[in-house]
């Protein structure tokens, strides 16, 4: 029986499986943070499907960073996420109809968007109700078409929805919503492993 993704993600919270996502995506996420925060200047920033909150904390520690939020659809991982981390926010909502009080410079988010039925429209949601003018939205996935290793994931994990799109997709996901300067490039490839697929743009 399939289980929708925030079945799935709670259940690894409660297994403890989260630990073992921040350890496989760290070197793809500190690649990403290092490209979004390479400038000198104070940012704003949410961690879209934050899990655990581990991302929220790396964010928060860079120099220029004046506030990190967390969002998850998943109870148990914002409940994991506000005990390790009382000083961050962090909110329990659906991804797709939440919006933030305040808009951020940027938006970051890892092994989440294909966990969507339609990807586009969280694109498009992020780029209108989360993102600051010239804010930047940044994506990183294992789960697309040119990484033939994970193709058997949906089915390996019982998960209901993971959407299997080439890196073309998911640029044009991003040049439709909006997005201007989009780009992508691959990061930790490896022998029959394409690599972290990055796709960001500008609003």
């Amino acid at each position: 029986m399939e289980k929708s993704p925030i079945e799935v993600f709670g259940q690894w919270a409660e297994q403890g499986k989260d630990k073992g996502m921040e350890d496989n995506h760290r070197a793809a996420v500190a690649a990403m943070i290092a490209f979004s925060t390479a400038q000198p200047t104070p940012f704003s920033c949410i961690d879209a499907g934050c899990g655990n909150g581990w991302v929220v904390r790396l964010l928060a520690q860079q120099q220029h960073c004046q506030k990190a939020i967390g969002v998850d659809g998943a109870a148990a991982m914002i409940e994991k996420a506000k005990a390790i981390d009382p000083i961050n926010d962090y909110y329990c909502e659906d991804l797709l109809k939440w919006k933030t009080v305040q808009k951020v410079d940027l938006v970051h988010s890892m092994e989440v968007f294909y966990y969507f039925e339609n990807p586009d429209q969280l694109i498009a949601h992020v780029f209108k109700h989360w993102l600051k003018p010239q804010g930047r939205l940044i994506m990183g996935i294992d789960h697309y078409f040119e990484n033939t290793a994970s193709h058997h994931w949906k089915k390996d994990c019982g998960v209901s929805i993971m959407k299997l799109f080439p890196e073309k997709t998911w640029l044009h996901f991003f040049e439709d919503a909006g997005f201007k300067e989009t780009q992508s490039w691959r990061v930790d490839e490896k022998e029959n492993w394409a690599g972290t697929l990055v796709v960001t743009g500008i609003k």
